[in-house]
């Protein structure tokens, strides 16, 4: 077994799949509109979807905002340089909500940015 992808609904494709490109570098993979369904399919990721778990991204037409919940905590990634990484970010326009340093009771180094529809990213320092 293996996961495959984790799903987030979005309310401006264009502006959620610029984010993830241009700001945390990942790729977009494939996209797919269906009609039908009234629905986008975007698929990014760091690698191929073979090898890699990757992000779907849906846009529900129509719909522009989502709200979160209370279950939801956070996407991570694993970076070699946390304080870099965040540097870089906030310089491409990302919004950090915690800066680089050692997490709540412990040593590992971490950040937090926020994507265009609120959801958290945790950057987390390679180990």
């Amino acid at each position: 077994m293996r996961l495959l992808h984790t799903m987030l609904r979005v309310g401006n494709l264009e502006n959620s799949i610029q984010f993830y490109q241009d700001i945390l570098g990942m790729k977009l993979l494939r996209q797919k509109e269906y009609p039908k369904g009234e629905f986008t399919l975007a698929f990014l990721g760091y690698g191929d979807e073979a090898d890699n778990t990757v992000l779907e991204l849906t846009y529900n037409w129509g719909t522009s905002s989502y709200e979160i919940g209370t279950a939801f905590g956070h996407l991570a990634i694993e970076v070699a340089d946390v304080y870099q990484a965040t540097d870089k970010i906030k310089e491409k326009g990302g919004k950090i909500i915690r800066e680089a340093g050692p997490m709540n009771a412990g040593a590992t180094i971490i950040s937090f940015v926020e994507d265009p529809d609120g959801y958290q990213i945790e950057l987390i320092g390679k180990k």
